[in-house]
This record gives structure tokens, C-alpha cells and sequence, in this order.
């Protein structure tokens, strides 16, 4: 790239002096050669350049806020909080959710998992997290199966059943479609039912049923309808104001209650 802004920048230079002058071929080096001794070339070369990656960066920054100012206007479509079909952790009429779309085999997801919930957590009574299932394909069967066995959850045992249930999925799956590990043969999903005081009868009947799956594709029509394209899908709502913002991937604590924050003083 260098010695093209060289060559455009001493054909540039030599048009200029020379421009009333033929100038034979055999003294384009001479004259190159007297424009870098001069220090002329280098500091055009220096001017070409700084403006060359000036205006990429103005050009990536331009495409930038307009992915951005697309998402956001995307997950406007997403579905409003709803406590009668949502999982929600904090206080049900919070002024900003915190909609996650996630695959319990997602190890992006994994390490995002605590991230939201800390948020809720600093930010009590401002901010729940509403989690929406969104099994990526290539981590199925095991993550769909997954995604029924933490609805069943709640189904059994009541919203705070589902979010025990989906944190200890989250810590113990070795995630990318690997699962839980099995113990004695058994069905650790069952297994882990029982291990937190759900019935297992139930559990294992409404596993049966399938009645789980359709509250799963819901999900992940909204969130494709969301322009969600991956997990962690985040989409921070401000219930109050309808005012959205979207993020791709899992995003730092810190980060995020800014981001909340900022929908908490929007207009």
C-alpha cells in the first residue's frame, strides 16, 4: 500500500513542478530520488496515508452505529415481558428487562450466565432478567432436551425451580452439545430433578408429554423475529418507554448496568 501512496503521491508531485515541462522517462528516478531526499515525498506519503485511515475509520464507525441502530430497531419486535409465560427473576414490573436468549450449550452462555443476574441483583426492584430459550441447532438434541427439562422444572416446581434448575445446568453441562455427565446410568436430567427436591414423577411425566416444546419455538420465533442471531442474544427493554437497545454476545457486568442505567434515564 506504501509504495502505491508513493507512486501517486511523486506522480502528483512531479504534475505540479513539471507541469508545463515533458519530462522523459529516464528522469523519473532522478527526479523521485531529489523528492525523498527533500523529505517532499515522505511527508505527502505521511498526508495520504493519515487521511486514508481517517476515513476508514469514520467509514467503520458509520457502519458501526448503523448495525446498531438496526438492532435496536429489530428488537423492537421482540415479545413484551409477560410473568404468564416468561421465566423472570427480580420484580415482575421492574422498569427494564433484561431479555436473554440462550442455549444451555452454548459456552458463551455459560459464562454470561451470572452476568445478568448480578445486574439484577445491584439493581433491585429496577431491572429483572427474563430468559428465553434459543437451543442453537448444531448443540441439539442435547440443548432442546435441556431447554424442556428446565420449563419442566417450573412446571413442577414454580418459577424459582426453573432458575434453580437452569443454574445448575449451566454448572455442570461441559457445554458445545456434550450435556451433563451420567452417573449409574441414570438420566441426568431426572437425576438433577431429584436432586432438588422436585417431584420426579411429575418431572418425568411432563418430560413425556411434550409439552414443553412448543413454549421452546415460540421462544426462538421471537427472537429470530427479534433479529437475534446467536447466544447470548441480550435485548434490554425499558417497559415504561418501549425504548430498546441489542447486543451480540456476552457482555461484562460492568457494561451491561451502564447500558441499563442509560435506558433507566432515557426519556
Amino acid at each position: 500500500m506504501k509504495r502505491l501512496f508513493v507512486i501517486c503521491a511523486a506522480a502528483a508531485a512531479m504534475f505540479a513542478v513539471f507541469a508545463s515541462t515533458v519530462v522523459h522517462a529516464a528522469d523519473v528516478d532522478e527526479i523521485i530520488k531529489k523528492l525523498e531526499e527533500s523529505g517532499v515525498l515522505d511527508k505527502a506519503v505521511e498526508r495520504a496515508i493519515d487521511r486514508f485511515v481517517t476515513r476508514q475509520q469514520e467509514e467503520q464507525r458509520k457502519a458501526q452505529e448503523n448495525a446498531e441502530a438496526q438492532r435496536a430497531e429489530s428488537a423492537k419486535h421482540a415479545r413484551k415481558p409477560d410473568a404468564a409465560r416468561d421465566h423472570i427473576l427480580g420484580a415482575p414490573n421492574a422498569e427494564v428487562s433484561i431479555i436473554e436468549y440462550s442455549d444451555f450449550e452454548c459456552p458463551y452462555c455459560k459464562s454470561f450466565h451470572a452476568t445478568p443476574q448480578d445486574v439484577v441483583k445491584r439493581m433491585a426492584g429496577k431491572v429483572n432478567l427474563i430468559w428465553r430459550h434459543f437451543p442453537l441447532e448444531f448443540h441439539n438434541p442435547v440443548a432442546f432436551v435441556e431447554s424442556e427439562a428446565a420449563i419442566c422444572a417450573g412446571r413442577v416446581g414454580g418459577n424459582q425451580a426453573f432458575w434453580r434448575y437452569a443454574d445448575a445446568v449451566m454448572q455442570r453441562t461441559a457445554s458445545s452439545g456434550k450435556g451433563m455427565p451420567v452417573s449409574g446410568g441414570a438420566n441426568p436430567l431426572i437425576a438433577l430433578a431429584s436432586t432438588l427436591k422436585l417431584d420426579a414423577a411429575a418431572f418425568a411425566k411432563c418430560m413425556e408429554s411434550g409439552i414443553a416444546r412448543t413454549q421452546i419455538t415460540d421462544d426462538q420465533k421471537d427472537g429470530v423475529g427479534a433479529g437475534i442471531t446467536g447466544t447470548p442474544g441480550v435485548i434490554l427493554r425499558n417497559n415504561r418507554t418501549g425504548k430498546t437497545l441489542a447486543f451480540a454476545g456476552a457482555l461484562p457486568t460492568e457494561v451491561l448496568e451502564a447500558q441499563v442505567k442509560s435506558l433507566l434515564a432515557a426519556q
